[in-house]
């Protein structure tokens, strides 16, 4: 027995010796070592879950006591959480800044804490950038660039940009990734998963899985430029037909899975007002645009953008056409939605649109919300129940409902848990994207607007029309609804034109969203569909002189 404890403590003072020895040798950074970070990551959790186990114990639930005790609580284990992110770096900031974007799904004091992240983000040194691009393209910088600007342009949890000149003088942009990020990411990963189970088991109402699956999901994607690069140029083919949508062109003879070499583009944040009143931008424009950008990414090409923080959407004056463009940059991260998903999505939105509760539930339970659909529903659309019910087009958001579903995700912590773990994984991105996106609105001060619903309600009706030609047996069939598309189209247009002509006129809650009006291919609704054109005709020859006399003249004949 002696003998045998000999040579283990022999054996181990060797392994210590040694790995002390290399350790001083090389002089790595701690931070780099996974037991560091990992065992980092596990005091975090450690003491953030005695806290929650401990702090309630001598307060009565439901008691003002315990709410003020409660949002104490999320906030300092907000910060604990948020400093753990800053010095794991990487992955760590990334999922950090996802949980930051879900506004209307975690408590504020977390969404609120965890958002400086997005400022946070560590900076490789010009050496780390330099042999990464040595690596790669196997050149130095004064071999590629005429001038490579030291300070990048911005940082971000897996990469940084720098602006840089060519040899033929034109400007570009170098996304270059950190260059520990892509060995750290498979280990970090699989920490959160451990961590998220050992989470699970301390709290069994909360589960959290979802967010390791969707890290483990994304994170090599988002670490593959040559993929970013991809799905950069997939988009601009995509929606080329927008003129005020500018995605920055690649430049592949510079590019490799560890950097992305692009056309500089500059411009204001989206959510900057004073750049844009600075600069004669319309902010109502922009908003607009943005929505008819995300509608079709959404309901009529299932190709997602999944990350609209302000950072990647910029806003400028165009140089050539002096018209006002939205520059949307990172396309490292896109969610594709299913056909049958992204049509059930479709109809659940013209159920929220118009308060068809039997279509909101129906469309909500084939999403897999269950019976959890009223919250899933609310969390959707970041509207109280009652707002749900009466359709969210026709019930103006206000401070106070705004307040109550903040309050309200603390709440329903829980149950929003459960329900992330219902739905399909195509949902969380979107889920994410859309708080990202009421985010910019609510800056910009041009939520729930009429055009945001309108523009919303035509990808609906492309979507479903593109889906039934897609089932039509006959040519007759598919000229009837490609027919009824145009005639709601063109409706929707009308509309709108009518709503621009006089914005303070109220106008009923979307009615062409009824489902008789959507269904112009029966025979019943051909003398419907006579006269909503001669009302359109009265509305095009009035609406210049007096717009409110043109709405009430668009209806008298709507309803003869």
């Amino acid at each position: 027995m002696a003998n045998r404890l000999f040579k283990v403590s022999s054996l181990a003072t060797a392994v210590l010796g040694s790995s002390g020895f290399y350790l001083y040798s090389r002089q790595p950074d701690l931070n780099d070592l996974s037991v560091i970070r990992f065992g980092r990551a596990v005091a975090t959790t450690a003491v953030i879950s005695y806290d929650y186990l401990t702090a309630f114990r001598h307060v009565e639930y439901g008691t003002e006591e315990y709410r003020e005790l409660k949002s104490k609580v999320h906030r300092r284990s907000a910060e604990r959480l948020r400093n753990l992110c800053c010095a794991n770096r990487g992955t760590f900031i990334k999922v950090g800044q996802h949980l930051g974007a879900l506004d209307y799904l975690l408590p504020e004091e977390y969404t609120s804490t965890l958002k400086v992240l997005h400022s946070r983000a560590p900076q490789s040194t010009m050496e780390e950038i330099q042999q990464v691009i040595r690596e790669d393209l196997g050149k130095e910088l004064s071999e590629l660039f005429v001038s490579f600007e030291e300070k990048p342009q911005g940082a971000a949890s897996l990469a940084q940009v720098h602006k840089a000149v060519l040899h033929d003088g034109r400007t570009v942009a170098v996304k270059v990734q950190h260059p520990k990020v892509q060995k750290q990411s498979s280990k970090d990963i699989v920490v959160m998963e451990v961590l998220l189970k050992a989470v699970h088991w301390l709290f069994p109402d909360f589960t959290l899985m979802w967010l390791a699956e969707e890290a483990k999901k994304n994170m090599p994607l988002e670490l593959d430029f040559l993929n970013e690069g991809h799905n950069a140029e997939k988009v601009a083919n995509m929606l080329a037909h927008f003129p005020f949508l500018k995605i920055p062109t690649i430049h592949w003879n510079l590019s490799t899975k560890r950097i992305l070499t692009m056309e500089f583009a500059d411009g204001g944040q989206v959510n900057d007002r004073d750049y844009m009143q600075k600069h004669g931008i319309n902010v109502n424009e922009i908003s607009e645009n943005l929505g008819k950008i995300y509608s079709e990414m959404i309901f009529v090409h299932g190709f997602v953008h999944c990350d609209p923080h302000p950072g990647n959407v910029l806003v400028r004056k165009c140089p050539q056409t002096k018209k006002s463009e939205i520059v949307l940059l990172d396309h490292g991260l896109y969610q594709v939605l299913q056909p049958d998903f992204r049509l059930d999505y479709c109809q659940l939105w013209q159920a929220l649109i118009k308060g068809d509760m039997s279509g909101v539930e129906r469309y909500s339970r084939r999403l897999g919300a269950g019976d959890l659909y009223p919250l899933f529903a609310c969390v959707l659309t970041a509207r109280s129940w009652k707002a749900v019910n009466a359709g969210i087009s026709s019930v103006p958001v206000t401070h106070s409902e705004d307040v109550e579903i903040r309050t309200n995700a603390a709440l329903y912590l829980p149950q929003i848990s459960d329900l992330l773990n219902r739905v399909p994984q195509q949902m969380l991105l979107l889920l994410k994207t859309n708080d990202l996106l009421r985010g910019i609105e609510t800056t910009l001060q041009t939520r729930a607007s009429s055009s945001s619903f309108i523009n919303m309600s035509r990808c609906c009706i492309q979507a479903v029309a593109r889906h039934k030609r897609s089932k039509a047996q006959t040519t007759r069939r598919r000229l009837q609804i490609t027919l009824a598309e145009s005639l709601s189209l063109w409706k929707l247009s009308i509309l709108l034109m009518a709503d621009e002509a006089s914005p303070f006129v109220e106008l009923p809650s979307l009615w062409m969203m009824d489902p008789r009006y959507l269904e112009w291919d029966t025979p019943s609704n051909w003398l419907f569909s006579m006269k909503l054109v001669a009302a359109c005709w009265v509305l095009l020859f009035t609406s210049m002189p007096n717009a409110v006399t043109a709405k009430k003249n668009f209806f008298f004949f709507f309803l003869l």
